[in-house]
């Protein structure tokens, strides 16, 4: 079978059993694709301006002084992105060839039943992730009660409520909802930014210059720290590309593709990035909420502000944290679309978000953090492995459906190499992503090549006997 969706669409009748699957994880039509080249900038540029890549820009302000300079800063952006991009072109061509989705295209090298393993590990962080964004969301709109209400309001409980429920049904319209959020998200928070810069230079420019521009900084192991972090930040959205590029519309090349992420992730982290170190040069505060209010004592602003991480929050949940989570769902009890969408908001609360942003969990969040972003660059290297050296892009999608297919059970070759990337990545922390890729990549590569002679995964490789 073809894995070219233009020329040989691939249908219900075509797929085992009819496609013993929920409409939503079958695979995208040509005629079922309606988000074009702008809306797909949009999306990515929404999802970038947030409160959370604002707070990475201030990190680089410690004890007032910054560790990486503003040429430092934007060299490292500029590497890290253009290796994200590289990845989400590489990764998104099967999803755009074929139009499956991330859960399924799990099964060509982790097997059916090794799936379920790598889907959730993309799955629960996202879902944990709805849950704090959605809480730091509501936390902003209480504060904006608060002020149009002149204190009488003061409940962040009904407030996270009321955003969980808003993205539940938002979400509840697939990607056409999701297209139209980001592109307003994406004009009302760029236009906010524009003006947070124009404040910044007009009161605080030689501080910041001081501070952050011309600062010596450094080229040494906190430059390379920084890509790192940039590219973990972008680990598990392009691990699961095929989610999205199966929305996009056809004739769109793998060249172009990486210019439609690499443009907007870099327009929205310029401006997140350069926002989050400003302030903190301005005020030596790593908080940017806080900085926003000892720059600016004002009502109207903090209610700005506020508004600024409400929509961030909702931008970002509905491109990263929403939909992988709820095809894991659908995969997994094999629920429709709505219900699985439910269910994510549901088990969002279920995540306790009001401890997690307190400061004594800080640790642990960032402990769970390490741990299963540890996994995520095992898996997208030993996707890229099988797809491009040992399938050379050719999958027969219809066995990717069938529970008793060549892809039935799990592929040990696979779970392994994972593990083996995993535990290297422990070894140099400040490193861990890129060197869990490395070592993920070439022992898959090497695994299949030399163990489990008989496995049934070889099939259709170059390894096949």
């Amino acid at each position: 079978m073809s894995t070219n969706l233009a020329s040989q669409p691939i249908t219900e009748a075509t797929l085992p059993n009819g496609g013993d699957v929920d409409e939503s994880l079958r695979p995208k039509s040509v005629e079922e694709r309606t988000v074009g080249t702008l809306s797909y900038m949009f999306m990515w540029i929404g999802d970038g301006v947030n409160l959370g890549n604002m707070t990475l820009g201030a990190s680089l302000i410690v004890a007032g002084a910054a560790t990486l300079n503003l040429v430092q800063t934007f060299v490292a952006a500029i590497i890290a992105i253009g290796v994200i991009s590289i990845f989400f072109t590489l990764n998104d061509r099967l999803g755009y060839k074929t139009g499956v989705p991330y859960v399924m295209q799990l099964r060509m090298s982790f097997g059916i039943k090794g799936s379920t393993i790598t889907a959730l590990l993309r799955g629960i962080p996202a879902i944990i992730w709805f849950g704090f964004q959605s809480w730091i969301g509501g936390t902003a709109l209480n504060e904006i009660a608060k002020i149009v209400t002149g204190g009488s309001f003061d409940n962040i409980v009904i407030c996270f409520v009321v955003i969980q429920l808003v993205q539940i049904v938002l979400s509840l319209y697939g990607f056409h909802a999701i297209k139209w959020v980001e592109i307003l998200a994406s004009v009302v928070i760029m236009l906010g930014l524009v003006y947070v810069f124009y404040l910044l230079m007009a009161s605080h420019r030689e501080v910041i210059a001081d501070r952050w521009v011309h600062s010596e900084g450094t080229w040494g192991l906190p430059f390379f720290a920084f890509i790192m972090v940039f590219l973990g930040n972008y680990a598990a959205i392009f691990l699961s590309a095929a989610d999205y590029s199966r929305e996009l519309k056809a004739g769109v090349s793998s060249t172009k593709r990486g210019f439609l992420y690499f443009s907007p992730i870099f327009i929205a982290y310029g401006f997140v990035l350069t926002i989050g170190a400003m302030l903190a040069s301005a005020t030596g505060i790593s908080n940017p909420v806080k900085a926003f209010a000892v720059v600016v004592d004002n009502p109207y602003i903090t209610a700005a502000v506020s508004a600024f991480i409400v929509i961030g929050a909702v931008a970002v949940n509905m491109v990263a944290n929403i939909i992988p989570p709820t095809y894991v769902i659908t995969m997994l009890t094999k629920a429709k679309y709505k219900v699985a969408v439910i269910i994510t908001g549901l088990l969002a609360f279920g995540s306790f978000p009001w401890v997690l942003v307190q400061d004594d969990s800080a640790a642990g969040l960032n402990t769970f953090v390490l741990i299963y972003s540890a996994f995520l660059g095992p898996i997208v290297s030993i996707l890229l492995v099988e797809y491009y050296l040992l399938r050379r892009q050719t999958v027969n999608v219809a066995d990717l459906y069938n529970e008793n297919g060549p892809f039935a059970g799990f592929n040990p070759c696979a779970i392994i190499a994972m593990l083996l990337g995993a535990g290297a990545a422990f070894i140099e922390v400040d490193l861990g992503w890129i060197v869990g890729v490395i070592v993920g990549g070439v022992s898959y590569f090497l695994l299949m090549k030399y163990t489990f002679k008989d496995s049934v995964f070889k099939k259709g490789t170059i390894f096949e006997r």
